[in-house]
């Protein structure tokens, strides 16, 4: 049965290979392994055992909302997300693990995210997505709100994303 929680500091190491697994086989499977590494930035070393690169990942992934999907205490989802400013808030990141997709479960963190933005007030939210999630987000109500874009991922560049935003409700007049 899946759960969705709030993120807790012990599941950095699971989330971090969540993301390293997904990140690099849908959005970064055309990258050669330098540039894979560069992109990842320190996921790039999320199975190491290492102290220093526990705590970089552990870093990357703060945000002021993190929410995780668990199957029985397997972490399989996680998005992170936070306030733009006083009305508009960012969807940061969304990674489903492959076996996981298509069942909603995105979906569902998703809309947890939306209704936790509305309850504080906020009018819209903006996204980065991946050229792979583009359907997905779209399907969502998002919409793209410029062309295609090329940026940084960590210390990589040459990253293609698309800017989306979703009107949550129009704003109050004044």
């Amino acid at each position: 049965m899946i759960t969705i929680r709030h993120y807790r500091k012990a599941d950095a190491p699971r989330v971090g290979v969540l993301i390293a697994d997904t990140y690099s086989e849908f959005n970064l499977s055309y990258a050669s392994p330098k540039k894979r590494a560069k992109l990842l930035g320190p996921f790039h070393y999320a199975r190491s055992r290492q102290h220093a690169h526990r705590d970089a990942i552990a870093q990357a992934l703060r945000a002021p909302v993190i929410l995780v999907a668990e199957d029985d205490g397997e972490i399989v989802s996680v998005l992170r997300g936070g306030r733009k400013d006083k009305q508009r808030i960012v969807l940061q990141s969304l990674f489903v693990k492959k076996s996981y997709q298509r069942q909603g479960i995105g979906r569902k963190l998703v809309e947890r995210f939306e209704r936790g933005c509305l309850r504080r007030g906020a009018t819209a939210i903006r996204l980065l997505a991946t050229l792979y999630a583009i359907p997905f987000y779209a399907a969502l109500g998002y919409k793209r709100s410029t062309g295609v874009r090329t940026g940084k991922s960590f210390q990589g560049t040459g990253f293609k994303y698309q800017p989306m935003r979703k009107m949550l409700r129009e704003k109050e007049s004044r």
